[in-house]
């Protein structure tokens, strides 16, 4: 039977990596509005801990936590310190991610391994550190925010594109290791947003023209539209569904 509570998340707790701006606070506040109690992340502690204000000012529940998600030992730390002293993680969202841009050839190899571990490593390790504590408890849902990139490529973003497209597959070697368990693994991949990291592309009258002709639904994305498929894909509406990528995206993944 299927009804409102279906798609609930209260009492459970939601992890959100990259949180403190963009498209991981959106989906941070749409988790908690539909119930959970949300940690939010980021690597500035101060911008982290007023967003975190802000949405306890909206009369949801959220906890800071904030550490480098490229940084091993500080995963460690901080999901052993969540699991002991807020609770136990019910859903994580893989939402951390940097893009440089530069042509191929020219490109630097300290920004190649900035985007490698930034976008791949850390959700690598950050899935390990929290798939290891919800094994026994055989129960939990793990996004991971991969992109449009994970299906196309765009001059001047090879780099980005491989990362996602690794973490696309990654998804699915995660939902096929763990679904045994009772976890499943699921990808959202977001087309192109407002945001503050591409305020520029927006900005841009040329490429924001093309970009608009070229998605079927003819405009650009807002960041709280992405919220509703996390809360599908950590709620109990999406018992069955295991290894997959949903694209928000306007349609410009399914037209040439």
């Amino acid at each position: 039977m299927i009804n409102a509570q279906t798609f609930r998340l209260d009492g459970r707790l939601a992890f959100v990596t990259g949180s403190s701006a963009g498209i991981g606070l959106a989906l941070a506040r749409g988790l908690a509005q539909a119930g959970a109690a949300v940690v939010l992340n980021g690597r500035d502690a101060q911008k982290l801990q007023a967003v975190t204000d802000q949405l306890k000012g909206e009369g949801l529940a959220a906890h800071a936590m904030a550490f480098d998600v490229c940084d091993p030992d500080a995963v460690e730390a901080a999901v052993a310190r969540i699991e002991a002293e807020i609770g136990p993680i019910d859903v994580l969202v893989n939402n951390a991610g940097i893009q440089r841009r530069g042509p191929f050839a020219e490109f630097p190899r300290s920004d190649w391994q900035d985007i490698l571990r930034t976008n791949l490593d850390a959700p690598f390790v950050v899935g390990q550190a929290v798939a290891r504590r919800m094994l026994p408890r055989r129960r939990g849902s793990i996004i991971n925010i991969c992109s449009v990139q994970s299906e196309l490529g765009r001059p001047g973003i090879a780099p980005y594109t491989a990362t996602k497209g690794a973490l696309k597959m990654l998804t699915k070697g995660m939902a096929i290791d763990l679904g045994p368990h009772g976890i499943r693994v699921n990808g959202i991949g977001p087309g192109y947003f407002k945001t503050e990291l591409n305020q520029k592309l927006v900005d841009d009258e040329t490429f924001s023209a093309w970009l608009i002709n070229r998605t079927p639904s003819r405009r650009w994305g807002d960041v709280d539209e992405l919220a509703p498929a996390a809360v599908f894909l950590a709620s109990d509406a999406s018992a069955f569904v295991n290894g997959h990528i949903l694209y928000v995206d306007g349609g410009v993944t399914a037209t040439l």
